[in-house]
């Protein structure tokens, strides 16, 4: 091998090896950051000025096998920091009949991710099918997570955002009831309410790497785990036993949200929005 061949070679090891330190160092600030970064969000919305708070989060997803998919790291990390979390799943995940066995998945799933079955809720409802095709009405579920919301007291809200991570219209039918909730002041003021950002398919499948863009871009919480988290996420995966076709392989592989979740804040306040 020529001088300039082992240069070169010696020169992209150096850059691997830097970019990993580089993101290594971002996954340890974050990391010490996100409990912090949580009791700001919190108590900017109620108004109170605490060192620490009680964190009382609730996920809500549509489909089994959405809590380990998209939130596991956020889900692994709250319960890392005491809090308490709860699920609001809106539906078995039926599309193929499967759905007994699809509720027994999650509930394994939540276990593995730390989440008893005392605070999962499944919500079976003839008017929310588990299908991409089926128009969810807004007034039902946000009805649905309001109701929760009031039973539990919760101060932190988690979902999807406008374009569901996927662009399941499951997904983006809860963003719009919390949308919804939000704007006509139907969520306690200290309440707050956070939608899991969507990426592009480049930075969805570039696994732990994409933490740098996730660090710079804006956004007003970021969550990220390192192996330890991804393998719990991993195990939590395996327990959807019968949606793990080839492409679930690759994901589980491949996509950043094993890794790396950040959110937005859905503003809450007077908005113009259709309800259906």
């Amino acid at each position: 091998m020529s001088t300039v061949k082992i240069m070169c070679v010696s020169l992209g090891a150096l850059i691997f090896f830097v970019g990993l330190v580089c993101i290594k160092c971002l996954y340890n600030l974050k990391r010490a950051t996100f409990g912090k970064t949580l009791s700001l969000l919190i108590n900017s919305a109620s108004s109170q000025d605490k060192k620490s708070i009680d964190i009382r989060a609730l996920i809500v997803t549509a489909h089994p096998d959405d809590e380990c998919m998209f939130f596991a790291p956020t889900i692994i990390r709250l319960i890392e920091l005491n809090a308490s979390v709860h699920l609001l799943c809106l539906s078995e995940g039926d599309y193929y009949s499967q759905g007994a066995e699809r509720k027994q998945e999650l509930l394994q799933s939540c276990a593995l991710l730390g989440i008893p079955n005392s605070r999962i809720t499944i919500v079976d409802h003839k008017n929310l099918p588990d299908d991409p095709k089926a128009e969810w009405k807004v007034s039902l579920v946000s009805s649905l997570i309001a109701k929760h919301i009031r039973a539990h007291s919760f101060n932190m809200v988690l979902t999807f955002d406008g374009s569901g991570v996927s662009g399941h219209a499951n997904h983006i039918a809860i963003y719009k009831a919390v949308s919804h909730l939000a704007s006509s002041g139907q969520v306690p003021n200290d309440c707050c309410l956070l939608s899991l950002v969507t990426v592009g398919l480049f930075r969805k499948y570039i696994s732990f790497l994409e933490l740098p863009l996730s660090c710079l871009l804006p956004t007003r919480l970021c969550c990220c785990v390192g192996l330890q988290g991804y393998r719990q996420a991993k195990n939590a995966m395996f327990c959807h036993r019968s949606q793990l076709l080839w492409f679930r392989h690759v994901y589980i592989i491949f996509s950043r949200y094993m890794f790396v979740n950040t959110f937005q804040i859905i503003p809450q306040g007077p908005k113009n929005l259709k309800i259906y």
